[in-house]
């Protein structure tokens, strides 16, 4: 599928793997040649996907347990990749959830869930990382923001949160990991058609009266380019950045939106 293969040499780590943008930017690393471990708490699903990176690239590939909001298996995930394969050089931080309902009426369990899962989960694999990143003098993390990080809506409080603060941790990160030569930015998709979007199309919309298919082709027209991304499509940028073209971009948010934040 991609005649150049500029992973053939490492080893990439992406967590949230078994669906979504996690899925799509396993496949897209194993076509290019990596070694993928496929970190998720969707086990069969996570098994599959590293199955289909092993014939993608001719590389062995890990399906492994993860829950990102639990130290203790963040790190347990990632002592598996060293042991196995000795290091690591690219990590995806794309594990994440939606919750969204009118301030007023946000549980404080789903927020205290939204912030765990999708601002601390990123800090702890960020974390696990940097030591391994920085003792061998190079590497690259992309953390999955959203465009919810740069601007935001009505019922969206907990989610625009998390991911607002995944780029700052991004940014602070980078700062900290460049004299290493470790490349830290964060990816802020818009609309993509996830298993998660069509969740939230199904729970918003239902709120709106609207079916999924309303729902989304609504909400395709907020969009410049009057569509939604596919994972494809972000997986690619998210490759960029792995890759040697980007060596000198670091500490950015970008946006991967069709122009929904610009407009």
């Amino acid at each position: 599928m991609y005649t150049i293969k500029r992973f053939e040499d490492k080893i990439a780590a992406v967590t949230g793997g078994a669906k979504g943008i996690g899925k799509g930017c396993c496949l897209r690393f194993a076509a290019e040649g990596a070694r993928v471990a496929v970190l998720d708490l969707a086990m069969s699903e996570a098994a599959e996907v590293a199955a289909e990176c092993e014939r993608l690239s001719g590389q062995p590939a890990l399906a492994l347990s993860c829950n990102v909001a639990d130290p203790a298996s963040v790190d347990a995930a990632f002592a598996a990749i060293t042991e196995a394969w000795g290091g690591l050089h690219i990590l995806v931080a794309s594990a994440g959830i939606y919750t969204g309902q009118p301030l007023t009426e946000v549980p404080l369990k789903d927020w205290q869930r939204t912030i765990d899962i999708d601002l601390t989960g990123v800090f702890l694999c960020n974390q696990a990382v940097a030591a391994t990143l920085m003792k061998q003098g190079g590497g690259s993390i992309i953390n999955i923001s959203s465009m919810a990080g740069k601007t935001s809506w009505p019922g969206s409080a907990q989610y625009s949160a998390a991911k607002s603060g995944v780029i700052g941790l991004t940014r602070s990160v980078a700062m900290e990991l460049a004299p290493y030569k470790v490349n830290v930015n964060a990816v802020c998709p818009g609309n993509t058609l996830t298993e998660m979007v069509l969740g939230v199309a199904k729970e918003v919309g239902g709120r709106d009266g609207l079916s999924v298919e309303e729902w989304i082709a609504l909400r395709a027209q907020d969009c410049p380019l009057k569509r939604f991304a596919t994972v494809e499509e972000i997986a690619g940028v998210v490759a960029f950045l792995a890759s040697p073209d980007a060596a000198f971009i670091n500490g950015q948010a970008i946006e991967v939106d069709g122009g929904m934040v610009m407009s």
